[in-house]
C-alpha cells in the first residue's frame, strides 16, 4: 500500500494514500474537532469547526482536504483557534440557546465546543434568525429547526445508511432549513420511524418523543402487568449510557436495577396488558 509522509504539530505521520488530514491525525491520536464529519457517511466540509493550518497560512478543512507528501499541518494556531470560535459564535446566533432545559444539554456537541472554545459572548454576533416550527407531527419524535446547525448529518444517515431519503435541505441561504418535500410534517412521509436522525444529531433539534409520564402511570396502576421491550436500534446504542462497552447488545438482563428506570426515558410504550 503507497503511502504518504507528513507531519502534523510538529510530528511524523505516515497515512496512506488518499487519506484525509483528519484520517491522518486519527492515526496520530491527534483530535481535531467536527461537528458534521460522519466516517463514510457524511463529509462535506459543511461546519468548518475542522479546519486546520497548512505551513503556508492556509486554513483547509480536514475532513476533506487530502494529505500530500511532505505536508506540513497544525491544528491548534492562534488562527485555527480563532476560525473556530467564530463559527461557533455564528452557528449560535441562530441557535435557540435554551440550552438549560433542552433535553441535550450536557451531551450537546455544539455546547461542548462552546466550551472548550472559550465563547463567553454567545450572542457576539446576533441579528435576524431563519424562520421556524416544531415538528410534532411524528409518532416517535419531534423535531425542532430553531436548534439546527444544517449540518446535513441526519439527512446522510437517512439517506446513505437507511436508504429512506425523507428529509432534506429546502430553501437556499440563509432561508436553508432542513425538512421534508413541500414542506409537509414527517409524519406524512414515508418515514420508518428508525431513530437513526436523533442518534446523530449533535445538538437538541432532532428528540424523542417522552412517554416517561405514560409509563410512570403505568407501572404505578396495580390493576396492569407492564411490559417493555427496547427496539433493536436502541440496544446497540443504549448499553453505553450504563458503562457497557460501544456495540454491546444490551438486553434487560445485562443492565443495572437503577437503568429500569433511567430506561423509561428512551420507550414509546405500547398498550399496557391487562
Amino acid at each position: 500500500m503507497e503511502t504518504i509522509n507528513l507531519k502534523i504539530n510538529g510530528i511524523a505521520v505516515t497515512a496512506p494514500k488518499g487519506s484525509t488530514i483528519l484520517e491522518a491525525a486519527r492515526l496520530a491520536h491527534i483530535e481535531i474537532p467536527t461537528l458534521c464529519f460522519l466516517k463514510e457517511i457524511n463529509e462535506i466540509g459543511a461546519c468548518r469547526i475542522c479546519i486546520v493550518e497548512l505551513k503556508n497560512g492556509k486554513l483547509v478543512t480536514s475532513c476533506v482536504f487530502p494529505v500530500e507528501e511532505g505536508m506540513e499541518v497544525f491544528t491548534n494556531t492562534p488562527k485555527v483557534l480563532d476560525s473556530r470560535k467564530k463559527t461557533i459564535q455564528l452557528l449560535l446566533s441562530n441557535h435557540n440557546r435554551s440550552c438549560l432545559s433542552c433535553v441535550r444539554s450536557g451531551h450537546c456537541e455544539l455546547q461542548e465546543l462552546a466550551h472548550e472554545l472559550g465563547v463567553e459572548d454567545e450572542s457576539y454576533y446576533d441579528g435576524e434568525k431563519t424562520p421556524s416550527e416544531v415538528d410534532y407531527s411524528a409518532a416517535h419524535m419531534i423535531r425542532d429547526n430553531s436548534k439546527c446547525i444544517l449540518c446535513r448529518r441526519c439527512v446522510a444517515v437517512c439517506e446513505n445508511v437507511q436508504n429512506i431519503g425523507v428529509i432534506g435541505p429546502n430553501h437556499r441561504g440563509f432561508a436553508t432549513d432542513i425538512g421534508s418535500a413541500f414542506e409537509m410534517g414527517l409524519g406524512e412521509t414515508s418515514c420508518v420511524s428508525c431513530g437513526q436522525c436523533i442518534a446523530v444529531c449533535p445538538t437538541g433539534a432532532l428528540t424523542e418523543k417522552d412517554y416517561t409520564a405514560d409509563v410512570f402511570a403505568a407501572i404505578a396502576d396495580p390493576s396492569k402487568h407492564v411490559i417493555v421491550q427496547t427496539a433493536p436500534a436502541v440496544r446497540a446504542g443504549l448499553g453505553e449510557e450504563f458503562g457497557l462497552p460501544i456495540g454491546t447488545d444490551v438486553k434487560a438482563r445485562w443492565l443495572p436495577p437503577c437503568a429500569v428506570w433511567a430506561l423509561t426515558r428512551y420507550l414509546i410504550p405500547t398498550s399496557p396488558l391487562t
